[in-house]
């Protein structure tokens, strides 16, 4: 059997202001470190040793996974970071309050950004100081591959081939591993996993710092997913995202 845990990052201090945040980086709140921390805890209860480790360039997940590892006395553990597993970027979106945007262009429209398959909204300009091409981060990057808005279609585009060449063949190789990601990135591959349609996908929501756990055959035949926590609380967490971008 192969294991691999999905974990989005704890909550964020864009997160706790209701903001969308993308490539913005910034720090997890003292709530998501907590909540890092208890994912960390629970893995490590469960019994799960990871041999390797993902996450993206976003210090949010790239802390969350220190935290989980830190918890699971696993800090030694090789880690892989890479663009491809960044959140999804909302253009000209990032830095705007979720409920106030919602207010203005209304709840229908906002969950169109947030969550429809391919509507992306306005993207930056070349010279928008948020452009990611004059991040130092991603000097090593294709420029033409750095987007200035996208959708889920377009982080499923540049998702799918990093998990079919790099994160698949290595939980094959190792057995059980550990990704710490994006709501977004994470949704990506959670639709491909599960061959969910669009509309299942919209109405999908996944909760922060809950590690979900994917168990597949010897030959990577996907045999079952959960989530490891209290169903209720995981209810709840999940209701939370799914109202993040509403008007009231």
């Amino acid at each position: 059997m192969k294991r691999l845990v999905l974990i989005r990052h704890g909550e964020s201090t864009w997160n706790k202001l209701n903001v969308f945040t993308g490539w913005t980086d910034v720090p997890l709140s003292e709530t998501g470190v907590d909540e890092a921390r208890k994912g960390g805890k629970i893995l490590k209860e469960k019994g799960f040793d990871f041999k390797m480790a993902y996450t993206s360039y976003l210090t949010r997940a790239i802390k969350t996974l220190w935290l989980v590892l830190e918890e699971m006395d696993l800090m030694f553990i090789p880690e892989v970071k890479h663009w491809r597993l960044n959140e999804k970027h909302y253009g000209e979106l990032q830095g705007l309050n979720k409920a106030e945007t919602a207010a203005k262009y209304g709840d229908k429209q906002v969950l169109l950004w947030r969550r429809s398959f391919d509507v992306p909204p306005s993207p930056l300009h070349d010279e928008d100081k948020r452009n990611p091409r004059t991040d130092r981060r991603y000097e090593g990057v294709d420029p033409l591959d750095l987007p200035l808005t996208e959708s889920l279609k377009d982080v499923i585009n540049r998702m799918i081939p990093y998990w079919n060449n790099d994160i698949k063949p290595s939980l094959k190789k190792h057995g059980e591993i550990l990704v710490a990601a994006h709501g977004n990135s994470l949704r990506a591959l959670v639709m491909h996993l599960k061959n969910m349609s669009e509309e299942q996908i919209l109405a999908f929501n996944i909760p922060t710092a809950v590690p979900y756990v994917f168990e597949f055959d010897d030959a990577m035949n996907l045999q079952k997913d959960y989530f490891l926590g209290d169903p209720d609380e995981i209810k709840k967490l999940m209701e939370a995202v799914a109202n993040q971008g509403k008007s009231k």
